[in-house]
């Protein structure tokens, strides 16, 4: 049977375009529509017909216009006092979902404004997983009013989610799962599936199989169980591997065994080994996003997203970072000092030196770079890290030498010195050598160490190619020029 015998013809002739039920041409729809947040044009709009006040246009934006994610993008992208404004007024039309895409920042200024109540009425209409994240940020006093005017289920759930380790599976679980007893054939699951429909998770991909005592006996994708026979035995249908997650399993673990088993979905267990939640792939790719955005931060020498905090302490939090780099630099200073009298003689010197050091420094930066990724990933341990540094050396050595014959030849034309180009070529070549091998070297050592290499490696990489790049470069003029 082909194709053509099973599939209906399509109603819209050849060259006409297509629509949707409401007759809106579909691909107008996806011309105007905003997959990546709302433009300019249309918040200003949004905030003119929120300020008019219509209660019918308001239900229209809430309920019909944007979703939780472009909602969270308008209120995120106004200033302090309207958000406030239009919180106060239409915090009861927000959908649940728009509060868990604030940042913690902005929600916690968001949540700190807003009636315990009212936060509690968003909670019970979350996932477990989410009513937790929600109210993560928020400080201790803050969440035991809130904790407080939910229900018993709700709030023991969200108490149990707290008392695991911070940045762990235990909190990144969600308790609404599907579990049935493996004795269990398709057909009595399928009808109970069907007979609990309003009891059961928003979005599930495996039913997980148990024994008597709760522990894990195996996971049926659904593709599979509805695919089978229903006389069919459930435990004759468990995935031939099996995928446990310990509730003190740091996020981290478990986004790089998604990631390494393609997984969906995968069970967490207690300390006894008994079923107590279930982890999803979209609580895995919040995690990716979190995770790679700290590194982003930590390497620029930020600890966390700053760009809803307060001025004084956005500004606290930098000033750590400024000193220590107050401090190298410093320190580069005063290897500057002792080739004044070397820079009194040749000025070209002073004009020349930030280059090599400058170079140095971005070529220690791709290495480094490399580096820390490859840390974060586990790609990079004990097995192959002295063949990443000496990739990330040889690489160095060859840049260097190609960029010293740029370098050379220009200084040696720009100020008609020979002998000042050979110099600066040579310092370009150690310097760049020297980024590679501190590069590739400095994170591995600080991981060993257990430091955290995104936050630490920049600052020693930054002190070793201005030192190496200052003193080589200057020593070399000293030693040659004069």
């Amino acid at each position: 049977m082909s194709d053509k015998d099973i599939l209906p013809e399509p109603d819209t002739p050849s060259g006409e375009m297509f629509v949707n039920e409401q007759g809106d041409p579909i691909s107008e729809i996806f011309d105007s529509a905003s997959f990546f947040g709302l433009n300019d044009s249309e918040i200003d709009s949004i905030y003119t017909r929120l300020e008019i006040g219509n209660p019918e246009d308001v239900e229209q934006i809430f309920y019909e216009e944007l979703s939780a994610a472009d909602q969270a993008d308008f209120f995120s992208k106004i200033n302090k006092d309207d958000r406030t404004k239009f919180l106060e007024s239409y915090i009861t039309l927000i959908h649940p979902e728009t509060f868990l895409h604030f940042g913690d920042e902005l929600r916690r200024e968001i949540l700190s404004n807003v009636d315990p109540k009212a936060i509690g009425r968003i909670i019970a209409e979350l996932d477990s997983d989410d009513a937790l994240d929600l109210i993560l940020p928020l400080d201790e006093e803050r969440q035991h009013q809130i904790i407080k005017g939910v229900s018993a289920k709700t709030r023991a759930a969200i108490r149990e989610g707290l008392s695991f380790p911070e940045d762990s599976a235990g909190r990144l679980m969600q308790r609404e799962f599907v579990a049935v007893p493996q004795t269990w054939t398709v057909g009595k699951t399928i009808d109970y599936l069907r007979a609990a429909a309003d009891d059961l998770p928003g979005d599930f991909f495996d039913v997980i199989v148990i024994t008597p005592t709760y522990h894990v006996a195996g996971e049926i994708p659904l593709n599979r169980l509805i695919r089978s026979p229903r006389k069919e035995k459930l435990q004759n249908l468990t995935l031939d591997e099996l995928h446990i997650i310990p509730a003190d399993m740091d996020q981290e673990d478990v986004a790089r065994l998604f990631k390494r088993e393609s997984l969906g979905s995968a069970p967490v267990v207690d300390d006894n080994e008994r079923l107590i939640g279930v982890i999803t792939i979209d609580d895995v790719i919040n995690v990716i996003h979190e995770e790679a955005e700290e590194d982003i931060l930590k390497l620029g020498g930020v600890d966390q997203s700053d760009l809803y905090r307060a001025i004084l302490s956005t500004t606290r939090s930098r000033f750590s970072w400024l000193f220590v780099n107050l401090i190298t630099a410093i320190l580069a200073s005063i290897v500057i000092s002792f080739f004044d009298a070397t820079i009194e003689q040749i000025v070209a010197l002073a004009v020349l030196m930030p280059i090599v050091a400058s170079m140095g420094g971005n070529a220690g930066t791709q290495a480094l770079t490399v580096a820390v990724r490859a840390l974060a990933t586990k790609e990079l341990s004990s097995t192959n890290a002295a063949r990443v540094v000496w990739k990330e050396t040889l690489v160095g050595a060859l840049n260097g030498m190609a960029f010293a014959i740029i370098i050379a030849v220009t200084t040696a034309l720009w100020f008609q010195s020979t002998g000042l180009g050979v110099v600066i070529g040579l310092a370009m070549i150690i310097n760049l050598i020297a980024a590679g091998v501190f590069g590739a070297s400095i994170p591995i050592i600080l991981s060993k160490m257990g430091a955290d290499p995104a936050l630490a490696s920049t600052v020693f990489l930054t002190t070793a190619t201005d030192v190496i790049g200052f003193f080589v470069f200057l020593g070399l003029a000293a030693s040659f020029l004069l």
